[in-house]
């Protein structure tokens, strides 16, 4: 395992060779985790209405769960397309949307859970269709978020006010 070098950026977002970001740093913490906490609350609530809401049992593929994940990451793409190249966003809107919110509200820990119990219940071929499944909705959910925010937030050419 290589380290990074000592003067290398730990964090792409913050340069320590500016005063401003350095000061902002000191005081970033809290209103950061607070950001985080509260957002997090907000996704974990959700998902536990959708979970109670779309109950699954031994050997059934866990849809709720699925469509969780889907439907999170891929509002995590387009939220990383508005944020970062349509509107600069206030500095705590990416933690408590991104890392609070979407992240409260999408569970891998679930998913891995849910693959082991599958196993555990004899149902191998659902646990590696679900494995795998949720690995490609996942991924393509991104990118298809990333990819319709950019198309949508696109000057329309030809259009008159």
């Amino acid at each position: 395992m290589t380290d990074a070098p000592a003067d290398g950026p730990i964090d792409p977002d913050v340069d320590l060779h500016v005063p401003a970001q350095r000061f902002e740093l000191r005081r970033a913490p809290w209103s950061t985790l607070a950001a985080v906490s509260a957002g997090g609350v907000l996704g974990a609530l959700a998902r536990y209405g959708l979970t109670s809401a779309f109950p699954y049992g031994p050997g059934e593929f866990p849809w709720a769960v699925f469509g969780i994940n889907a439907s999170g990451c891929l509002a995590i793409g387009a939220l990383m397309v508005l944020i970062t190249e349509i509107r600069r966003a206030h500095r705590l809107v990416r933690p408590f949307l991104g890392v609070g919110v979407l992240g409260g509200f999408t569970t891998f820990s679930t998913y891995v859970v849910d693959i082991q119990r599958a196993v555990e219940d004899g149902a191998a071929a659902l646990a590696l269709g679900y494995l795998a499944g949720t690995l490609a909705a996942a991924l393509l959910a991104v990118f298809a978020g990333v990819r319709l925010t950019r198309l949508l937030a696109r000057p329309r050419h030809g259009h008159r006010p």
